[in-house]
């Protein structure tokens, strides 16, 4: 899968390139590339930023750098195009899957006040919100709907790894255990040392509704 990360600060990515993801980089499952918008700015002094029209606090990303960029990157439009801002669609597990199943991603992460809204309306496919809280820029988030897509690529993970998590049933996952059985006066329950798989998918079972109705009921409205 193609991810295409549109930023000033195309640095700031580096962490995508480490661990899991940088595993299945190197396998030719994935294939994340940071583009600096900077470089495809006309302005002499490399400026992509302007004050608003209308007045207000801090600076607003222009469109021209941004627009250029999209179409040089993405000419044929063949990724889907996502804006990261708080007001649009917000992030779940259901909206990552669905994600992964694009033959690639193109991400634009918005800084300062955010970005013109022409740039948004010719180039952008949708946006997506990672939460209700705002960041200093797009990039955090852009590293979050990365990381969460990636999970749902095939390859990416274990088998059955990303069907066994949080919300991949709509609860939340049961407690994990490992070596040493015994740590600091805390035993792993017994149920799960048993070998009686039927008991444990039992007890994990029982221990997911316990964790979503104690800590999010909101996912049991339904």
């Amino acid at each position: 899968m193609k991810i295409k990360i549109l930023t000033l600060f195309p640095s700031m990515f580096a962490p995508l390139h480490e661990s899991i993801l940088g595993r299945a980089e190197k396998k030719g499952l994935l294939d994340i590339e940071a583009i600096d918008i900077r470089a495809y700015t006309t302005d002499k002094h490399l400026k992509c930023d302007d004050v608003p029209f209308g007045g207000g606090a801090g600076m607003v990303m222009t469109p021209q750098p941004i627009v250029d960029a999209v179409e040089s990157v993405d000419p044929e439009r063949k990724l889907r195009r996502i804006y990261l801002s708080p007001r649009g669609r917000t992030l779940t597990a259901e909206v990552a899957r669905q994600l992964s199943r694009e033959d690639g991603l193109l991400l634009l992460c918005g800084h300062y006040e955010g970005v013109d809204q022409r740039a948004i309306d010719l180039t952008m496919d949708e946006e997506l919100s990672i939460g209700d809280y705002v960041l200093t820029g797009g990039e955090l988030a852009a590293m979050v709907v990365v990381d969460a897509v990636a999970r749902f690529v095939p390859g990416v993970l274990s088998e059955g790894s990303a069907e066994e998590e949080s919300f991949s049933a709509g609860l939340l996952e049961y407690p994990q255990y490992t070596r040493p059985q015994e740590f600091r006066g805390l035993r792993v329950p017994d149920v799960l040392l048993s070998g009686h798989h039927a008991n444990i998918e039992k007890w994990r079972a029982a221990q997911s509704a316990a964790l979503t109705q104690a800590r999010r009921p909101d996912l049991l409205k339904d």
